[in-house]
């Protein structure tokens, strides 16, 4: 009897409810696997809204007006945007699904899962189909509005009252904890420069070394707009450099570095004892001389003389003697 009831009732679907029946139930089931499947929150909640919707559909088809409008804005439009604006606020991140905060937490879940997936197939094993006695489903009518609204704001006023209180807390205590007010008010640039100068520091960046200078050097102080030498400048930790053991003049041609003497204009040169000769072609070293070639060159006193070579030694003479005292 129960079976030829179903078989009856399923006949009076017509073919357009029936196929949007099935073409949302195939995307609720989709939703479904994305709620459980979703590798960041802010997608399971966004993959639940979308199956909210089509759950008030659904409603909406079978002529309970009333349910659909209350699923949509109730769950969809409340509950949900309140999960998301909480995720939004606490940062959840899929980065903190992969550290496990209580150990063996997995294994726990998929016994209980285990367990719960075999109880619930004996029980639908061995559930059975009673007649209720009817030829049909009741009329629709106004009388079930009615009395949801009796349990609502009669039966169950308090209970419906202290949840929307809840509701009401909930979203207060995420307001105030987004917001930060500051204990102090903000300082402006008045008070910035009040502050600045109210210490008796100085105010302005200490002048960095070569500013207003003609050498930038880091031991050479800045001058300031008087033209007088800033010493804050300066480091202090730099040790002061004496420059008055070493002397160099290029223009004449003469540099002293230590006991030598240079002479890179004249053309010759005397470290520690020996004495060179670059320009007129000799040479001498500690005690040695050397002789290159047969003529002579002098640069130091800005003349130069070159006197032809004499036939009896066209390609030059050399000399090296190793004497302490000197040699031609």
């Amino acid at each position: 009897m129960s079976a030829a009831l179903l078989a009856a009732e399923a006949a009076r679907t017509g073919t357009g409810e029936a196929v949007t029946f099935w073409v949302l139930a195939v995307v609720v089931v989709l939703g479904a696997l994305g709620v459980i499947g979703s590798p960041k929150a802010v997608y399971s909640a966004v993959f639940l809204a979308m199956t909210m919707i089509i759950l008030a559909v659904f409603y909406v088809m079978q002529g309970a007006l009333f349910l659909g409008v209350v699923q949509i804005v109730v769950y969809t439009g409340a509950v949900m945007m309140l999960f998301l604006f909480v995720l939004m606020l606490i940062g959840v991140d899929s980065s903190e699904s992969l550290v496990e905060t209580i150990r063996g937490q997995r294994v726990l879940g998929t016994a209980l899962g285990a367990g719960f997936a075999v109880l619930l197939i004996a029980a639908i094993g061995h559930a059975s189909l009673v007649s209720t006695g009817t030829a049909g489903p009741p009329e629709l009518s106004d009388q079930s509005i009615r009395a949801l609204a009796e349990l609502i704001f009669v039966d169950y006023l308090w209970a419906f009252e202290l949840t929307g209180a809840l509701l009401i807390t909930a979203t207060l205590g995420a307001m105030i904890l987004a917001h930060r007010q500051r204990l102090t008010p903000k300082p402006g640039q008045r008070e910035l420069s009040i502050r600045r100068f109210a210490d008796g520091g100085r105010a302005t960046p200490l002048p960095p070394p070569g500013v207003f200078a003609r050498n930038n050097a880091v031991d050479v102080p800045a001058l300031e707009p008087d033209g007088t030498p800033s010493a804050q400048s300066v480091n202090a930790l730099l040790s002061p450099r004496d420059l008055s053991t070493s002397s160099r003049s290029e223009g004449g041609g003469t540099r002293s570095e230590g006991g030598g003497t240079r002479s890179e204009g004249g053309g010759s040169r005397s470290e520690g004892g020996g004495t060179r000769s670059e320009g007129g072609g000799t040479r001498s070293e500690g005690g040695g001389t050397r002789s290159e070639g047969d003529r002579s060159r002098s640069e130091g006193r800005g003349s130069r003389s070159e006197p032809k070579s004499s036939g009896s030694e066209p390609e030059g003479s050399r000399s090296e003697l190793d004497g302490d005292g000197g040699g031609a």
